[in-house]
């Protein structure tokens, strides 16, 4: 679940991490109200799930009422890369010395949390990483021993924060990892972590995303579930009870098990193509699964071809395989599909999808062909050429 900056500063606060004073608004009445409640200077922000607010005219500072009101009135109802603004967050403004980058996340290939900290903030850490990958010091961190105010003071000197503000951002990256520990969290970030012309350190924006399989420890979540921002394809998959994560290529992806879905987006990239979704259906491939599934990446009009890679262990091939011959009776699929079983009767499974003869159906018996053959039938259909006429193919 991704927080809006509001949310997750309010999520920060609790840890004990500094945030500047700040209200929500819906309104440009309630906009106003809340400037002169905070106090002028302000800072009015668009809630959005997506970067590049400033940039977009999301972020505007008011010296008075009038300012308040105008700037209000100019971000409500924007559109910011496809996100339309409700909401508001009205903030006192920060007089700015210096800005740097804080985060925690996992780091799955060394099987511990990942800090990493950086005296360039205010822009993306990606393009920091890029032009001067020096400037972002990193540290691992054993989720068993914690992390210490000592090594803490230690990561800001390494990344070269400046001295005066080494105390301040140490004690912020002890709360901040507490926030991820303890809050459940997937990924904390701050970008950017100021220092004030006063001397002090504040999380200037908030980045959370709270790890949902938590969530049975976290009943106040919910307070924060009723304004997640989800777009039409991942809200029909969350009603189908399937673990689904939107993305922008047209390759859409079906597999059993997280990181097989996750292996099969990287293939698909590997091979030269986009994945449009992951989509985890779990241990079962029954019909029922199938058909929501594909109906799921059937609303997405930018998938030009289905890659379904499945694993048999518990679920055996035939299962599978008739699950996809049913659910292709339930469901009126617009784009090619691929299909890669193996496992347990990985045999059986690839005749049955091979008698049924189904229009628009490849069956191969491994990964990286079944990948291959997808993007290969995702760019004809995208260049308006014919992919596979019937049957199916092997």
């Amino acid at each position: 679940m991704d927080l809006y900056e509001y949310q997750g500063k309010q999520y920060f606060a609790r840890f004990g991490l500094p945030v500047p004073d700040g209200e929500t608004a819906d309104s440009v009445e309630e906009a106003v109200a809340a400037a002169e409640r905070l106090g002028f200077p302000v800072v009015l922000k668009a809630q959005v799930h997506v970067g590049g607010r400033g940039k977009a005219g999301g972020v505007k500072v008011a010296e008075d009422a009038a300012e308040a009101a105008s700037h209000a009135g100019a971000i409500l109802g924007l559109d910011i890369k496809g996100h339309v603004v409700h909401r508001l967050w009205v903030e006192r403004a920060s007089q700015i010395s210096k800005e740097y980058y804080a985060s925690f996340t996992l780091d799955r290939s060394d099987k511990r949390y990942l800090c990493m900290l950086s005296s360039k903030g205010g822009i993306d850490i990606e393009q920091v990483a890029e032009e001067d990958p020096g400037a972002i010091a990193r540290c691992h961190v054993d989720p068993l021993d914690g992390f210490s105010e000592q090594e803490a003071l230690a990561l800001a000197a390494e990344a070269g924060i400046d001295e005066q503000a080494r105390a301040g951002v140490a004690a912020c990256l002890v709360s901040l990892y507490r926030c991820y520990d303890e809050g459940d969290a997937d990924l904390v970030e701050i970008n950017p972590l100021v220092l004030t012309q006063a001397g002090g350190v504040l999380a200037l924006d908030a980045k959370v995303t709270l790890d949902d399989s938590a969530a049975f420890r976290h009943p106040e979540w919910a307070d924060f579930a009723g304004f997640e921002e989800l777009d039409h394809r991942e809200r029909l998959a969350r009603e189908r009870g399937l673990q689904y994560v939107g993305l922008e290529g047209d390759v859409g992806i079906i597999a059993n098990g997280a990181g097989l879905a996750m292996s099969t987006c990287d293939m698909v990239e590997q091979v030269g193509g986009r994945p449009a979704n992951f989509l985890d259906i779990g241990g079962g491939a029954s019909a029922e699964v199938m058909a929501s599934a594909l109906e799921v990446i059937n609303t997405d009009e930018k998938v030009k071809a289905i890659f379904v890679n499945i694993f048999g262990g518990i679920t055996r091939g035939e299962e599978v395989a008739n699950g996809i011959v049913q659910a292709l009776g339930r469901v009126d699929i617009k784009a090619p599909i691929v299909v890669r079983i193996d496992g347990t009767n990985a045999e059986q499974g690839r005749a049955i999808l091979d008698s049924h003869g189904a229009e628009g159906l490849v069956s191969l018996p491994t990964m990286l062909e079944a990948a291959r053959k997808a993007v290969e039938l995702a760019a004809a259909s995208a260049s308006g050429v014919a992919g596979p006429s019937s049957g199916v193919s092997r």
